[in-house]
């Protein structure tokens, strides 16, 4: 592969100017096809630079994932997935389009999928993680407060509003996670399983910090359908090439995110300050 990766026999179908343009970008969707030839699943990606931007899980996201999901030709379906997380809402509707697309869909974590990144990594029906990859505690905010925390804090705050919204924050986050494990990745396992799962993962009860690092290891422990791969593993080492493409291409082009798949990129740029 060292000798071969990026070349072959045939001229590029673009201009040469053209090609030269975007070659990185031809390179990276390259690359997914090899994948795809040795997994015989389709490869999509959602990839956010999370070491210099601050961008999260937003509203637009859902369109970019359909446009992708829409063009596949396979209902065998791998989600290559980076992100901090970000709003739970916006979450709800990517995994909405995720579930509804009605693929047999394992997400892999090169790096990280943190908060409701993790969330969304549920939609599978396994995680593919190594030794660098980390989920994380996906208990909820509110006003910058873990809602964990007001709620523990009760009646002695004195704001009745602030604890009802902590509540609502809590089981809005549970319930979505319980819906997806409960008809998914842990089918068949008792809402008592999952909820025990879940007292882990949405409180600070056991990780006590919103970055806490769940490694592959630690996620198989604590009952998720997780498939760790050695980092000499050849189908591993393509797919940190590839997530490498994507971090060092963000920042040399200025993108926050980027999603793609063999044949669509959709790259989304750093907002420009005012």
């Amino acid at each position: 592969m060292a000798d071969q990766f990026p070349r072959t026999t045939d001229l590029p179908g673009q201009s040469p100017l053209f090609w030269v343009n975007h070659k990185d970008r031809y390179l990276r969707q390259q690359l997914i096809s090899d994948i795809q030839d040795d997994t015989g699943r389709e490869l999509i990606i959602y990839f956010t630079d999370c070491d210099r931007t601050n961008a999260q899980i937003d509203q637009l996201d859902d369109i970019y994932l359909s446009e992708l999901l829409n063009a596949r030709h396979s209902d065998k379906v791998d989600l290559l997935l980076e992100t901090n997380g970000g709003f739970t809402e916006a979450t709800e509707k990517i995994c909405a389009v995720l579930r509804n697309a009605n693929t047999d869909l394992r997400v892999i974590v090169p790096r990280r999928a943190k908060s409701n990144g993790t969330v969304i990594a549920f939609c599978g029906t396994s995680i593919i993680m190594g030794s660098d990859s980390e989920l994380g505690p996906i208990d909820p905010f509110v006003s910058g407060i873990p809602a964990d925390y007001i709620l523990k804090a009760g009646a002695s705050l004195n704001n009745p509003l602030f604890v009802l919204s902590a509540d609502s924050a809590v089981k809005q986050t549970r319930t979505l996670a319980s819906e997806l494990l409960s008809t998914g990745m842990l089918k068949g396992k008792t809402p008592g399983d999952i909820n025990t799962m879940l007292d882990k993962l949405a409180t600070r009860d056991v990780y006590h910090s919103h970055g806490a690092v769940i490694d592959a290891s630690e996620a198989i422990e604590i009952g998720l359908n997780v498939i760790k791969l050695d980092p000499k593993d050849i189908f591993w080492r393509k797919l940190w090439l590839l997530r490498s493409m994507y971090a060092y291409d963000c920042q040399l082009h200025k993108y926050s995110k980027i999603f793609e798949g063999k044949a669509i990129s959709s790259p989304v740029s750093v907002p420009t300050p005012a």
